[in-house]
């Protein structure tokens, strides 16, 4: 049985300032695309991205895909943004919640060549040209601005997303989610999946609970102390042995 598709919860974030933006500016027309990667299922998080007031849901899904890490993720969402057309603000989340490298955001914008705004807590200013953002930096925040087309990746202090009212249900119910394969977007096998992809997962562990740990009290000797840590650690290979 295939996982339940959602959409990522920092994605939420990027959702929410989509349509922040939308609201705030009536009198400009604004069309907000929700885009999507994975299998058939995945419609689901396209379809809650429209009922949350997104105007559009694309689903990216080919078999080809499979195996896609962040590099072959990024090539494949920056053709398929590309692919339609014009824009002035893409937006995503900050990482996924599985794999938590927050490298798919910063390598899709390289893939379309635009700047990129990363740990955005707040948008200052939106113009034509323009954005000025706050961003959370460590020890404090940074006010800094880029022209437009601009890649913007809110952290989760931005906004509270909100809920789906039965309007927007109802209408994500009705709505259509194309889905773009490898070859809609003009992508070949040698550029997706694992032939794309400069990784692979060879294995995955998971970490085993010991109770067989002990206990270093410290005596008052700072060194000994410290000696007696670095050799537990070079016991259990956690370090290289001291010659």
């Amino acid at each position: 049985m295939g996982s339940r598709a959602e959409l990522n919860p920092l994605d939420l974030h990027a959702v929410e300032a989509a349509i922040v933006i939308k609201e705030s500016q009536p009198d400009i027309e604004t069309e907000i695309t929700a885009i999507t990667m994975g299998p058939p299922q995945a419609k689901k998080a396209a379809a809650y991205a429209v009922s949350m007031g997104c105007d559009k849901g694309i689903l990216l899904s080919d078999r080809r895909f499979g195996g896609s890490d962040t590099l072959a993720t990024s090539r494949t969402l920056a053709r398929a943004i590309e692919k339609l057309g014009p824009f002035d603000l893409v937006l995503s989340g900050e990482r996924a919640t599985d794999g938590e490298t927050g490298q798919v955001g910063p390598a899709t914008s390289e893939f379309l060549n635009i700047p990129v705004l990363t740990y955005v807590s707040r948008i200052e200013e939106l113009t034509e040209s323009k954005i000025k953002v706050v961003r959370a930096i460590e020890g404090g925040h940074e006010t800094v601005e880029a022209p437009l087309p601009a890649f913007i990746i809110p952290v989760k202090e931005m906004n509270v997303p909100r809920l789906c009212t039965l309007r927007g249900k109802l209408r994500a119910k009705n709505s259509d989610i194309p889905v773009f394969s490898a070859n809609d977007i003009g992508l070949d096998q040698k550029m997706v999946g694992l032939d794309g992809s400069a990784t692979k997962v060879v294995n995955v562990t998971y970490p085993k609970m010991t109770r067989s740990g002990i206990k270093i009290v410290a005596s008052g000797q700072t060194e000994e102390t410290i000696d007696k840590l670095i050799s537990f650690l070079e016991e259990k290979n956690c370090l290289e042995a001291s010659k």
